[in-house]
């Protein structure tokens, strides 16, 4: 275990290191031409900015905004019937246009990426070892198969692969996730290069992982000392590592400037809306989340004017005469301005006798910018994202004011067992081994209450609630839904009790039927009940409404709709019959923070209307922070600290539990800066093979401090969960200590 404090940057200033830069983007366009008559892709355009020497870069915005096209036209990797213009100058020599081979010389070299998808970026058919040498081979000829090879084990090494001289033999599906991201990350190291472009290292990874990875790319930074490109989507990533924020909406640059400028002072209603749809895990009362209504636009059919006037609150007509250019505060044109030159150019005219202001947006100018048109007016008045954008008002829930023990009782769930045969054989088939999916799982849900059940992936999230659905009768323990056991449920009560407890699925486009259109897929549980045709019309439109959409979308099947619409389509499917408890498998977690916000207020707003308890399963912890009552943290198929959602997030007891909330990046450069970071070693043990005693103790950070006596209590002894504030809080830890990690 190691810890890492990301402390405060002495003075840092808003202008670019003195010098040339390391990479420099100049009104970058890219253009996918249409297919069989459709029109053309304007993936990117006019994307400018320059980065120096141990300078990191963000680049943020939703899924197509252009951020990866971006950094691949920089690389050289699109393909061939991509259109590309305008400059890319690394180390001021222009490289865009140069064959591939003379771009292969320098890939790798002097410029590198990480790629979001490690399985896909690495050969499977070949050694990490090999992959690592053969990176350094190709640059450096005669440096030997023997030189190589040890400077691969070297790299993994520097990247914390243990027991690099032997795993450099293994192959890429031998590693776990976090450990192939960390082999793409010795390989973008290799040959020291001067600028690391990385294309969402982090966005697939447990946030134990995403900690173990930004520690690593520090690590590069500082051994390599070179500029860093994050593109990303987490703003709490963006806050703690980065130096300057590129904000990309509809393939084109909408804000720029330092990551304090823009997290303390945006002036683009777009940038303050992402910025307030991010839920706080710092924050106990955040209210209601900033919800960004719509969608971006089609890249191939831009709206004309502000691509973001369709969305945004504060539009104006003159948002939709003209594209704002990207210009720094207080040199927008006045509406005047903007109607005279749109009019002038319908008739070919001049606009006026005022000199019209050149744009800067060309190049980087290392000084804040912002397109928008009431940029200037936003500053004035110092609006924030709630003073632009309408913010619902959710009310308390009835149930929240009665005392939680005089609550009816939703879901019970005792010693839950899950175990899963471990076979070997292809005729005669012998049993090896015992995977521990679940192993004594016990935790209960109120009425009107959200329990959240976190923890890394393979830690039983998942076979926990395929338990609890099945309802059928366990391998051991006993579940309980609405006080009756469901070992005694025949196969009509079974059915009739389905009615009352419904699931939410983490992927909306998998589970529901393309071939369907939205009526019948939301009219199916009730059709399955025997509901009335006449009443199951009437209550379609009713939860077509409830849920945000509009009737006329009952007519049209999933694939015309967005990610978070079908969401709320499979959350009108399982409010149907009427349940009182929703099973929600990681809802938000494919969806974009912009969309995720308007789900959250909604499933929060149908709690308190309708007295919905929720099972939550989620991998973000600051979406549980901001919906959930109370926590279960699980660890190897054990739950390893329960509580009150306000008790778990200010004083976590247990060693993993303040692992898990200390990763965790909070959108707020300030805190995040001063922050201590405790990075866990390793990955998730087999669950087939757990440790003895505490089944954390090969990754905690506290048994390393422990006398021998101590140690060998956690080695041999597994905790049982015990009070740790004398109240709803326990923890299943032997030296239980609750610390403030946030």
């Amino acid at each position: 275990m190691s810890t890492n404090t990301v402390e405060a940057t002495e003075g840092r200033t808003d202008e670019p290191t003195s010098g040339t830069p390391v990479l420099e983007i100049t009104d970058l366009n890219v253009t996918f031409q249409g297919l069989g008559g459709n029109p053309d892709v304007h993936a990117v355009r006019g994307v400018s900015y320059a980065v120096h020497r141990g300078e990191v870069l963000g680049i943020v915005g939703e899924s197509g905004s252009g951020k990866s096209v971006s950094s691949m036209a920089a690389m050289g990797l699109l393909p061939d019937h991509a259109k590309v213009t305008g400059s890319v100058r690394l180390h001021g020599e222009e490289i865009l246009g140069l064959d591939d081979r003379t771009m292969a010389r320098k890939r790798g070299k002097v410029i590198s990426m990480v790629f979001q998808d490690p399985l896909s970026g690495l050969t499977p058919v070949y050694t990490v070892g090999d992959q690592l040498a053969e990176a350094v081979l190709v640059h450096d000829p005669k440096a030997g198969k023997a030189k190589a090879n040890a400077r691969a084990v070297e790299l993994l090494e520097l990247v914390g692969i243990p027991n690099a001289a032997q795993r450099h033999r293994s192959f890429p599906h031998e590693f776990s996730g976090g450990m192939r991201q960390r082999v793409m990350i010795a390989m973008a190291m290799a040959n020291n290069p001067d600028v690391i472009i990385c294309d969402e290292p982090t966005t697939a990874l447990d946030v134990t992982i995403q900690a173990q990875i930004l520690d690593l790319l520090r690590t590069a930074q500082a051994e390599t000392g070179a500029a860093i490109v994050m593109i990303t989507h987490d703003l709490g990533v963006v806050a703690g590592f980065v130096d300057r924020v590129l904000v990309m909406y509809a393939g084109r640059p909408v804000e720029i400037g330092s990551v304090d400028e823009i997290y303390y002072q945006s002036r683009m209603p777009y940038t303050m809306g992402l910025l307030g749809a991010v839920p706080r895990m710092d924050l106990e009362r955040q209210g209601a989340l900033v919800p960004i209504k719509g969608n971006p636009p089609s890249l191939s059919a831009l709206p004309p004017g502000c691509p973001f006037a369709p969305r945004c609150p504060i539009a104006q007509p003159e948002c939709d005469l003209a594209e704002p250019e990207l210009l720094t505060i207080g040199d927008q044109p006045s509406t005047e301005e903007i109607r005279d030159r749109a009019s002038a150019a319908e008739t070919g005219g001049d606009a006026s006798d005022q000199p019209v202001p050149e744009p800067d947006s060309v190049q980087d100018t290392g000084v804040r910018r912002v397109a928008c048109i009431r940029s200037g007016e936003i500053h004035t008045n110092e609006w924030t994202a709630r003073d632009i954008y309408p913010v619902p008002d959710i009310p308390e829930a009835e149930a929240t004011s009665v005392p939680r023990e005089d609550r009816t009782e939703m879901l019970r769930v005792d010693d839950l067992i899950k175990h899963h045969p471990l076979m070997k054989g292809a005729v005669f088939k012998r049993r090896v081994g015992t995977v521990y999916a679940v192993d004594g799982v016990s935790f209960d849900i109120r009425e009107g209450e959200t329990l959240a059940l976190v923890g890394e992936s393979g830690c039983g999230k998942s076979s926990t609630l395929m338990e609890i659905m099945g309802l059928e009768k366990p391998q051991r323990g006993s579940v309980e839904v609405m006080g009756r056991p469901t070992a005694k449920l025949g196969k009509r009560e079974r059915f009739d009790l389905r009615r009352d407890m419904q699931i939410v699925f983490q992927d909306p486009m998998s589970s529901l039927d393309p071939r369907m259109p939205v009526f019948d897929i939301i009219a199916e549980p009730l059709r399955a009940h025997g509901v009335p045709t006449a009443e199951t019309t009437r209550r379609v439109y009713e939860l077509i409404q409830l849920v945000g959409l509009n009737v006329e979308h009952a007519t049209r099947f999933p694939s015309e709709f967005s990610g978070g619409q079908r969401q709320r389509i499979g959350i009108a499917r399982a409010l149907a019959l009427e349940p009182k408890l929703l099973v929600l498998d990681e809802p938000v977690s494919a969806l974009d923070v912009s969309i995720q916000a308007g789900v959250v207020n909604l499933l929060e707003e149908l709690q308190a209307k309708l007295g919905l308890a929720y099972l939550f399963v989620a991998h973000d912890l600051s979406v549980v922070r901001h919906i959930a009552d109370r926590v279960a943290v699980m660890y190897l198929g054990r739950i390893v600290e329960i509580g009150d959602t306000t008790s778990i997030y200010t004083r976590p007891a247990h060693p993993y539990t303040q692992a898990l909330l200390s990763a965790i990046p909070i959108p707020d450069p300030e805190k995040e800066r001063a922050r201590t970071h405790i990075v866990l070693d390793g990955d998730l043990p087999s669950p087939a093979n757990p440790p003895s005693g505490c089944r954390f103790r090969t990754r905690c950070q506290k048994f390393i401090t422990l006398s021998e006596s101590d140690q060998e209590q956690c080695m041999s002894v597994e905790p049982l969960i015990q009070p740790t504030n004398g109240g709803d809080q326990g923890a299943a830890c032997h030296f239980a200590e609750r610390q403030d990690v946030l």
